[in-house]
C-alpha cells in the first residue's frame, strides 16, 4: 500500500558546521514541486544548495542542485521509495559550513535529514478511487442514492433528463460489490455508463 503525508514536516541537521534543513511535504506533481523549490530559494538566498526529490508516479524527479552528481537528489528519492510514499516531495536546503564532507558524507547527510523529517511526519494511506456512472428511471433514483450513501461513496453529479444519471466515486476495492448490488436491485433498468460493466 502506498502512503502520502498528512502535512509538511521539518528537521534540521548540523554536520561539520553545514546546516541541512529538510522538509517533506505532500505535492501533486512536478510543476508544484518546482514552484516550491523556487519559493525555498527565495526564502534562503544565501543557501549553497536547494536539493530535492519528488515521488509522484510518472512525474518523479531528483535534483542535486550543484552538489556532486548522485549525492543528494537520488539518495533523497531512495528514502521516499523505501517508505512507500507517493505524491511526496523532499527538499533539503544546505548552508555550507566551510568543511567538505566528501561524497559519502553528503549522501549520509541528505539521507539522514530526509529520514529524520519523515519520522516527524504523519503518514496517511493512499486509497485508489474509481468513478462510476449509471442511469436509471426516476422511480429508482432514491434506491441508487441510498446504496451509494450506504457504500460511503461520494456522489459527484446527478443529472435529470429523460432518465436520472448519477456519477459517484468510491475506493476501487469496493466498486465491484456496489456495482453488483445496484445491478441486482435495479431490476434490469439500471444502465452503467462510460464503459463500466457490472
Amino acid at each position: 500500500m502506498a502512503f502520502s503525508l498528512a502535512q509538511t514536516a521539518h528537521h534540521e541537521l548540523v554536520i561539520k558546521k553545514s546546516r541541512f534543513i529538510a522538509c517533506v511535504e505532500p505535492v501533486a506533481g512536478r510543476e508544484e514541486a518546482q514552484a516550491r523549490v523556487a519559493q525555498l530559494k527565495a526564502e534562503h538566498p544565501d543557501a549553497a544548495h536547494v536539493c530535492w526529490a519528488l515521488l509522484a508516479g510518472g512525474q518523479s524527479a531528483a535534483n542535486d542542485d550543484g552538489e556532486p552528481g548522485g549525492t543528494a537528489g537520488r539518495p533523497m528519492l531512495d528514502v521516499l521509495r523505501h517508505q512507500d510514499l507517493q505524491g511526496v516531495m523532499a527538499s533539503v536546503v544546505r548552508y555550507f559550513g566551510g568543511v567538505k564532507l566528501g561524497a559519502g558524507g553528503l549522501v549520509r547527510a541528505y539521507t539522514d535529514a530526509v529520514a529524520q523529517a519523515l519520522l516527524m511526519a504523519e503518514k496517511i494511506p493512499l486509497i485508489q478511487k474509481t468513478e462510476l456512472a449509471c442511469s436509471v428511471p426516476y422511480a429508482l433514483e432514491g434506491l441508487v442514492r441510498r446504496e451509494v450513501e450506504l457504500a460511503q461513496a461520494q456522489l459527484q453529479e446527478v443529472t435529470h433528463g429523460s432518465v436520472v444519471t448519477l456519477r459517484f466515486a468510491l475506493p476501487a476495492s469496493d466498486a465491484a460489490a456496489l456495482m453488483h448490488r445496484l445491478s441486482e436491485s435495479g431490476r434490469g433498468q439500471l444502465v452503467w455508463l462510460d464503459g463500466d460493466k457490472p
